[in-house]
């Protein structure tokens, strides 16, 4: 095998730039240091030597109608990713998350080039919409590593090799210090503490931040709950001016993502976004409530024609097959609704601690084996040599 090879990965949002970071990383051990690395990402790349040849900020994007308006700013990126794609002629391109966008770089690459492999790290959840989207799929790419361990009968009528790799996400969380942090930021021992996260993206923010809100006022008048949020990535000053409402009105204690682990070890419960935080979360053992909103005319298009096939949007209760995580989605999110999940986990410490040792055993089979990014990044060099 070529211990030289040039891999080019391409990350648009946070989570899938965090994936990227750690499989450069593992990349560059099982290479001897001896691979090249181009792409499109945000820091955590950056911070593994991989400056973004394309400016990814404004394209976490999701819904049909948030794709619409954003669509020429997509456009422009993806010419400009295939563009410098086509420069550096990769032996590989890792294309992270992200449907719509690594679509049309995928099929823009082959279209130019064909002798570069394309890989696809983490597949579109066909599972719960749109199962449609496997035969494209295997019709843009050459190999899919998914991070999901029932994802790959959905791709195996069409032919796409899949590989599980497990979920990196679960292998970076690492237990926190909750004891420090509460004493650190002056949370009493058996103060109540509500861990609050509102999304990755700006749109989840701006859909879910009022309610959110609505949710923690209620529970600070019934009984004086003390919010934690955690301020993460690009969207921490899109953050800022919610930061501030929680910090004057409630008291809240903000933190950067450098103390996500210490607070996630103090909260008793989370309120959280839908997304790969409730994963997080589930990881660490923090029973959680979860709420999501899309935009009016997608979630009108969604139910109309019946677009959504599982039972649950969290991971964590798909791979249980249980509402482990309690979910309130579009005309559910309301802040009665939400204050009173949380109050009953909040009143049932035993309950609590039941659940927590669940959702840890659950997310323990969605990792699988561990090292997950080792394992990807042997995927990707398999991919190569074949």
């Amino acid at each position: 095998m070529n211990q030289s090879p040039s891999i080019y990965v391409v990350a648009a949002e946070r989570s899938g730039d965090l994936l990227g970071a750690g499989l450069i990383k593992a990349l560059k051990a099982q290479t001897g240091g001896e691979g090249v690395f181009h792409g499109v990402g945000g820091e955590a790349m950056a911070e593994e030597g991989v400056d973004s040849a394309v400016d990814i900020s404004g394209l976490s994007i999701l819904g049909f109608f948030d794709g619409l308006k954003a669509f020429k700013r997509v456009k422009a990126r993806v010419a400009e990713t295939v563009a410098d794609i086509l420069k550096h002629r990769p032996d590989a391109v890792v294309l992270i998350d992200s449907w719509g966008f690594m679509l049309r770089v995928a099929q823009g690459v082959r279209a130019a080039d064909p002798s570069i492999k394309l890989i696809k790290y983490v597949g579109p959840q066909v599972f719960a919409t749109r199962r449609g989207r496997a035969k494209t799929l295997a019709a843009a790419v050459d190999h899919l590593m998914t991070i999901l361990s029932f994802d790959a009968p959905y791709y195996a009528p069409h032919g796409l090799p899949v590989t599980f790799v497990g979920n990196p996400t679960l292998d970076r969380m690492q237990p926190g210090d909750g004891t420090g942090f509460r004493a650190c930021h002056g949370i009493g021992e058996d103060e109540e503490t509500v861990l609050v996260l509102f999304g990755s993206r700006k749109s989840e923010i701006d859909r879910m931040s009022a309610d959110f809100t609505r949710t923690i006022r209620r529970l600070r008048a019934q009984r004086g709950v003390r919010p934690v949020i955690v301020t993460a990535g690009s969207v921490a000053t899109h953050l800022a001016s919610v930061s501030a409402q929680f910090a004057d009105e409630f008291g809240a204690v903000i933190v950067s993502e450098e103390e996500k682990a210490d607070a996630f070890s103090a909260a008793d419960v989370a309120l959280a976004c839908s997304g790969t935080v409730v994963t997080e979360l589930a990881t660490a053992g923090v029973p959680t409530v979860t709420g999501y909103k899309l935009g009016w005319l997608t979630w009108a298009i969604i139910r109309g024609f019946n677009i959504m096939k599982a039972p649950f949007i969290s991971l964590v209760n798909i791979a249980a097959d249980e509402m482990l995580v309690p979910e309130f989605v579009q005309t559910r999110v309301r802040a009665g609704l939400m204050a009173q999940a949380v109050a009953d986990l909040l009143d049932d410490p035993a309950g609590r601690e039941a659940l927590s040792a669940r959702l840890v055993e659950t997310t323990a089979q969605m990792r699988g084996r561990g090292e997950a990014s080792d394992r990807a990044a042997a995927t990707v060099l398999d991919v190569i040599a074949l």
